[in-house]
């Protein structure tokens, strides 16, 4: 990515004190020292357990046509600001002034990296991030890391709480913007459902009149007014992009059909799970209102490959599923039926769902019982456990850590099982599914 800023120019647009050469061209933004490299700006950020003042020298050595700091350093040249992330998020202001093509951006408590990956697959040439960067540093990273060919520009975007994307919408600036869903993630910071509801349509209130919003059609909490359109899909078939004869293949890949304004396609997803063909569906409601034509979107979709520990499907003596990234009940409850219709055996490791708040209990119990529901021979709740096992009832085994886990696993797992990891990110359980992979020769 070639920006054709220089250190003086940016330095002037963000009002910083610029202590060095101002002649140095940059061409990328890092926030890493490590991918530091001739013609990048490094913008120190101050994390929970490291602080990129700290590395700033590294950067120069590295090459770095300067530094981005909120504090004295001993490098040069260095830009200093009272606020580096919100120098950041600037940074991607400026640089989405500059971008002439269309800009979809993806939020909602579930799907939205899978979304991204789709309409990365989808829209061609389009730039999009290979990971889920979708927080207030991802997302201006994205931007400001789209290539300068790209066709269309692909944006993740999280929310933790009441005003997040408002911040970052000057940033993104959205074309067509999709809401995937709503479910009961992050209670703890959004405190009550109608608040996470307003969080997630602060990206739709980003659209100008000539913008889209897509939408799940059986959401009634987003069916407001808005300055754009609106296009609609879901497994109703009233929705603008409709998912008709929806099946799973013994390989837990879905294929339907899509039933839209521009006529109907049949697909069969390389990714794993029912819930992808609403993922699917939604991308191609903003592929359709970009202009692409449906029979392109089509085979983008049917070549789409997913991020890393979502749904990955390994097979060896037995099956291991790694869906480790993140959990919450929405997905928690896709992934157990997308393994129960796999042949086989079926067995699930299953730990804590974070920042659910108040309903966090209860939530889990529920996990616990769907799992009994769907046929599960054993589910094995890793630490800290409100009430997996509980709700699994007979088949459950609660253990302290994913060593205790791997054990009971060697009891338990036969040739031909099907295992599923699932949990949220802060539990750790990758390590677990990486183990088992190696113990299933996958």
């Amino acid at each position: 990515m070639t920006l054709g800023w220089t250190v003086g120019s940016v330095g002037r647009f963000l009002g910083a004190a610029v202590v060095g050469d101002e002649s140095g061209r940059v061409a990328e933004v890092v926030v890493d020292s490590r991918l530091a490299a001739a013609g990048c700006l490094f913008v120190a950020m101050r994390g929970e357990h490291r602080d990129g003042h700290d590395f700033a020298g590294a950067a120069i050595a590295s090459g770095a046509a300067g530094v981005l700091v909120e504090r004295p350093v001993d490098a040069q040249p260095r830009l200093e600001v009272p606020d580096t992330g919100v120098a950041l998020r600037d940074l991607a202001v400026l640089r989405r002034k500059e971008i002439a093509v269309p800009v979809v951006a993806v939020t909602g408590s579930t799907g939205k990296t899978s979304t991204k990956d789709l309409l990365r697959a989808a829209l061609p040439n389009a730039a999009a991030s290979p990971r889920s960067y979708n927080n207030e540093v991802g997302v201006p990273l994205t931007v400001l890391g789209a290539a300068a060919d790209a066709s269309y520009v692909v944006v993740e975007v999280g929310s933790r709480g009441t005003g997040h994307i408002e911040w970052l919408i000057p940033a993104v600036r959205p074309d067509v913007a999709i809401i995937t869903n709503l479910g009961l993630v992050h209670l703890e910071t959004f405190g009550t459902i109608a608040a996470l509801a307003d969080a997630k349509w602060e990206l739709v209130t980003g659209l100008g009149p000539d913008g889209t919003a897509v939408l799940p059609i059986d959401e009634p909490r987003l069916r407001r007014p808005h300055p754009g359109t609106t296009l609609t899909f879901g497994l109703d078939p009233a929705a603008d992009v409709a998912v008709h004869h929806l099946v799973l293949d013994a390989h837990g890949h879905p294929r339907f059909t899509l039933v839209t304004p521009h006529g109907r396609v049949t697909l069969r997803l390389p990714l794993a799970g029912a819930h992808q063909a609403l993922n699917a569906a939604a991308a191609t409601a903003a592929g359709l209102a970009v202009g692409v034509e449906l029979e392109t979107l089509a085979s983008g979709l049917e070549q789409a490959t997913g991020s890393a520990w979502r749904m990955e499907i390994h097979r060896g003596r037995f099956t291991v599923v790694n869906d480790a990234y993140n959990a919450n009940p929405d997905s928690v409850r896709a992934a157990l039926e997308t393994v129960a219709a796999l042949p086989g055996r079926h067995i699930a490791v299953l730990g804590k769902m974070a920042e659910l708040g108040p309903v966090e209990a209860e939530e889990h119990r529920r996990m616990g019982s769907e799992a009994a529901r769907l046929g599960f021979s054993a589910v094995i709740a890793v630490g800290e456990d409100p009430g997996i096992a509980e709700g699994a009832g007979a088949v459950a085994h609660s253990v302290a850590d994913a060593d205790a886990a791997m054990a009971r696993l060697a009891d338990l797992v036969q040739a031909g099982d099907v295992v599923l990891v699932k949990a949220s990110r802060a539990i750790g359980l990758e390590g677990l599914a990486a183990r088992l992979r190696t113990e299933a020769g996958a």
